[in-house]
């Protein structure tokens, strides 16, 4: 995380908020794929498993992380159930901590 991008220079945002692995990355690989090389793109996560996965996506692709932040923690999330899937609780749960990434896609 060495370069410094201001939110201006954001093209893409990607809002993954409820989403859980590895659907995360999953999209960001696809918003990857359709961005011009250089090209920014912020990441919206609630998921913790990102906090290991976007980076070591970066890493292993090449790509620069520009930023990895958490923005808040008890962020209310309106998902559906069928969604989300909580081992051995009957009770979904209803707030998550909400996670940052800006993502810097390679040059060619």
């Amino acid at each position: 995380m060495t370069t410094s991008i201001s939110d201006s220079s954001i093209q893409h945002h990607l809002d993954t908020q409820g989403l859980i692995c590895p659907e995360p990355v999953m999209m960001l690989h696809r918003m990857i794929r359709r961005a011009d090389a250089g090209d920014v793109i912020e990441i919206l996560a609630t998921d913790p498993a990102t906090t290991r996965d976007i980076p070591n996506f970066c890493r292993h692709l090449g790509h620069t992380l520009v930023h990895q932040e958490t923005l808040a923690e008890n962020v209310s999330i309106d998902v559906d159930p069928d969604e989300i899937t909580v081992a051995d609780d009957d009770e979904l749960p209803t707030s998550a901590t909400l996670y940052r990434y800006v993502v810097k896609k390679k040059d060619v």
